[in-house]
């Protein structure tokens, strides 16, 4: 079995920072220990021979839209899709600012 692969506090570090996060030690400690595990995982992927393994584009071959046709219907005018709103202006929805300046 291949050796755990060890993931420094100092990269977990550097990368929580490029993030703007930020962790507490615990939460340090944690996340190098599982980002530890998946490097490991890969190690144990790349030893795989994959020589003889046709490349995949997409996991299930022969796959065809299984969408319904695009058929336009009726649908609301303005003033119907309006009429409940409890705020429009100039025929649109009205909505509070959610980004700051």
């Amino acid at each position: 079995m291949p050796e755990k692969e060890a993931f420094s506090k100092e990269t977990l570090e550097h990368i929580s920072k490029l993030a703007l996060l930020d962790l507490s030690e615990e939460e340090k400690n944690k996340l190098a220990q599982e980002l530890g595990d998946i490097l490991s995982y890969f190690k144990k992927l790349e030893a795989l021979d994959t020589s003889n393994v046709k490349p995949m584009t997409h996991p299930i071959e022969g796959l065809k839209n299984v969408f319904r046709e695009d058929i336009p219907w009726k649908s609301l005018t303005n003033q119907e899709a309006l009429m409940n709103a409890k705020h429009t202006k100039d025929g649109f929805f009205k909505a509070g600012k959610v980004v700051k300046d």
